[in-house]
């Protein structure tokens, strides 16, 4: 629960140090006062999306920062998975937003991201405001609200698991059918291009070897007279290079007796001489080799053609990239082969998936059954003590055939508040009053279901007055014993004097700016508020006299 607030430019508030207690605690002040933005600034520590606008005129930046006492509810887990610091009882969560509209979060001066920030803000703050009273309408809140009550989270968490597995199960399955479909359509066309490359009797990297013989035979006649000549040159009858270095070695070697070194000359020529005959060998060995064929040149033309053509036809680079192509054609036919088998098996697995999602929707339908009968008798009973004693309240359930995200169930609650008037959906026939004491109920139900630290109910008394405001007040007070915190921002003298604390939020018209302030009312300050808030403009002993004693009994 929260234990203390601070609030700094944000929106008209200037600065706010608030400490905050456990139990039940009412808000007020006159409309416009500014009680809003402390929901605001609150909705901003639940990881609301910021607004630069909210920053205070004149300021570089806003900062809402709340310590929270959560050791008794077990949100160990929440810190560990994501790596906050955490001492087992204090959390401290911070948010920052700049007048450039930058924001930042933190969570135990770590920094947190915004979905972190609305993870651990909607396990510690529920905020019950006004327009909240139309979910009561939403057949999704209406199912969540027997979630809850079932205490189904688990089950409902393997269920969304189970039905997501079925849905990609269900889309591979129409995926392979849809396949199988079209190949079929295209199995003559795939069929006609495999067999005409397979004909075509293709070995990788044919095409660069078909290549390079192509050009050796077209330069054939050039190529067999510069090896010719290069060898002549080496290595002819008239002037022989290999004759002239023999006769070099011979000229040294007669002189090596009386100069030592000529030897070593000698035997550096015979190298030269010895690489020369090698290399002399091998030209004319190229050269026999290389002779003109026209006709494996027209043979190689002929067979590069066909694959230039094909390699054309398939827009592929080369050989390399045609069989590839190949081999997706090929694929693609044994799929067609093979697509009742393929379709078999993607429906087998479709089908266990199924199966699987259905029962633990029947699981789940159970559980909510069960949940219905409890809500239906507390709901009733509830009602009675807030002024409708005639109230009937029945969950009415519908199975669907297919499963849904949530399950297979349909849920609407129907609702009458008079004898022999018939139940139909809430919304048709439930008053605002009547709306908000339904809501009240759920709230006080679902509190004693889920531990939620605090509760901020935002003039959940609208449409009621009287004995049943005082009735309502009594309920959120009850909530509040409960090691919670519940804080009740209210018009209603009765619902502000139940509370064990009061704030009373209003607003400094200055020259040139206006501030809101929120203080915590001294039983004398108290006495006056609500006397205020019984005689309207005019304050009268008879509304002093009241406010004492509406606060006395509280007291007593």
């Amino acid at each position: 629960m929260i234990r203390s607030l601070h609030i700094e430019n944000y929106a008209l508030i200037e600065r706010m140090d608030l400490l905050l207690h456990s139990g039940f605690s009412t808000i007020t002040g006159e409309t416009g006062a500014g009680k809003s933005i402390i929901l605001g600034a609150l909705g901003l520590l639940r990881g609301q999306r910021a607004d630069s606008k909210s920053v205070k005129n004149g300021a570089q930046r806003c900062v809402v920062e709340a310590v929270f006492d959560v050791g008794d509810y077990g949100m160990d887990d929440f810190f560990r998975d994501n790596d906050f610091d955490f001492d087992g009882h204090e959390c401290i969560i911070r948010r920052e937003l700049t007048a450039a509209g930058k924001s930042r979060a933190f969570i135990n001066d770590t920094p947190a991201s915004l979905a972190q920030l609305k993870e651990l803000g909607e396990k510690l703050i529920d905020i019950h405001s006004q327009h909240q009273n139309l979910l009561l309408n939403k057949e999704d809140f209406q199912l969540s609200v027997l979630d809850i009550l079932a205490g189904a989270k688990t089950d409902l968490e393997e269920y969304h698991s189970l039905f997501h597995a079925m849905k990609k199960a269900e889309q591979e399955l129409n995926k392979a059918v849809e396949n199988a479909r079209r190949n079929q359509e295209d199995e003559d066309y795939l069929r006609f291009q495999v067999n005409q490359i397979e004909e075509a009797q293709l070995q990788e990297n044919e095409d660069k070897e078909l290549e390079e013989e192509q050009v050796l035979l077209e330069h054939a006649e050039d190529i067999k007279q510069a090896l010719f000549q290069a060898s002549t040159a080496i290595n002819s009858e008239e002037l022989s290079v290999l004759n002239q270095l023999k006769d070099c070695c011979d000229t040294l070697n007669g002189i090596a007796d009386n100069f030592p070194t000529a030897k070593e000359l000698s035997d550096r020529i015979d190298s030269c001489y010895i690489e020369l005959k090698d290399i002399a060998d091998e030209l004319d060995s190229e050269s026999e080799r290389m002779e003109y064929d026209p006709e494996r040149l027209d043979a190689i033309t002929d067979r590069l053609d066909t694959i230039y053509s094909l390699l054309k036809k398939h827009h592929a680079a080369d050989v390399s990239e045609l069989m590839g192509i190949y081999s997706q054609f090929k694929a693609s036919l044994d799929e067609i082969e093979n697509s009742e088998e393929h379709i078999e098996e993607k429906r087998k697995i479709y089908q266990e998936s199924r199966d699987k999602v259905l029962r633990k929707a029947d699981v789940l339908t159970k559980l909510r059954n069960k949940a219905s009968k409890t809500l239906e008798t507390e709901i009733v009973s509830r009602l009675s003590v807030i002024g409708i004693p005639a109230a009937r309240f029945r969950v009415e359930m519908e199975h669907d055939k297919e499963p849904g995200l949530s399950g297979q169930d349909k849920v609407t609650f129907l609702f009458s508040a008079n004898k022999n008037v018939a139940m139909q959906k809430i919304s048709s026939v439930a008053s605002g009053g009547e709306i908000s004491r339904v809501m009240l109920s759920l709230k006080a139900i679902i509190a004693n279901a889920v531990k939620l630290p605090t509760i901020i109910f935002d003039e959940i008394d609208t449409g009621v007055s009287g004995t049943i405001a005082d009735k309502m007040a009594h309920i959120m007070q009850e909530m509040g014993a409960a090691n919670r915190q519940v804080i009740s921002i209210t018009h209603l003298p009765q619902i502000a004097a139940t509370g064990t604390h009061h704030y009373k939020v209003w607003k400094d018209n200055e020259a040139d700016t206006t501030t809101t302030h929120v203080t915590e009312l001294t039983l004398e300050e108290r006495i006056q508020e609500i006397a205020n808030m019984l005689s309207g403009e005019k304050l009268t002993q008879a509304a002093i006299n009241n406010a004492k004693s509406l606060l006395g009994a509280q007291s007593d």
